[in-house]
C-alpha cells in the first residue's frame, strides 16, 4: 500500500510542477506573440492563454494549499514554522500578481481581436497593458521558484522567538 504522504507529496510536487511550468510557457508564447506585432496572431495566443491559466494554474492554484495542508498535517509538520510561513506568505504575493494578469490577459486578447478585425495596428493601451503583465511576471516568477526551494530545502527561519 502506498503511504498517504507518498501520494499528497507527489500530488503537491505535480501542482507545483503545473504552476512553474504553465506560468512559464505561458509568458514565454505571450513574449513570442506580442513580439511579431501581428494583432491576429496576438489575439490567438492570448485567447489560448487564458484556456491554459484557467485549465491548469487555477486548478493548481486551489489544490496547492489543500494538498499543502493535508501534507503538514500527516507529516506532523507546524503550520507556523518559519519555512512554511515564508511559503504561504510568497504564495499570497505570488496570488496577488497572478489575478490581476488574468485580467490583463482578457483585455490583451480583447485589444487584439479589435485591431485584427479593423486591420489597425495595435493601439498604445495594448503596449501599456502588456508592460504591466510583463512585469507582474517577474515577481511572481521568482516567489514561485522561491517557494520551491523553500519547499525542499525547510530551512530554519526563526520568525519570532
Amino acid at each position: 500500500m502506498i503511504e498517504p504522504d507518498l501520494i499528497l507529496r507527489w500530488l503537491h510536487v505535480i501542482g507545483a510542477c503545473v504552476l512553474l511550468g504553465t506560468g512559464a510557457g505561458i509568458a514565454f508564447f505571450m513574449l513570442m506573440a506580442v513580439r511579431s506585432r501581428i494583432p491576429a496572431v496576438i489575439a490567438q495566443v492570448a485567447a489560448w492563454v487564458v484556456i491554459a491559466d484557467l485549465i491548469f494554474t487555477a486548478t493548481a492554484v486551489i489544490a496547492q494549499p489543500v494538498t499543502g495542508i493535508l501534507l503538514a498535517h500527516e507529516l506532523g509538520w507546524d503550520l507556523t514554522e518559519g519555512w512554511l510561513l515564508l511559503s504561504i506568505g510568497l504564495y499570497a504575493f505570488t496570488g496577488a500578481f497572478w489575478l490581476p494578469v488574468v485580467w490583463i490577459q482578457l483585455r490583451l486578447r480583447d485589444l487584439a481581436r479589435v485591431a485584427a478585425a479593423q486591420g489597425a495596428p495595435l493601439p498604445p493601451a495594448f503596449d501599456q497593458l502588456y508592460r504591466i503583465w510583463f512585469l507582474c511576471g517577474i515577481p511572481a516568477f521568482f516567489a514561485v521558484l522561491a517557494i520551491i526551494w523553500l519547499m525542499l530545502a525547510r530551512p530554519d527561519i526563526p520568525l519570532w522567538k
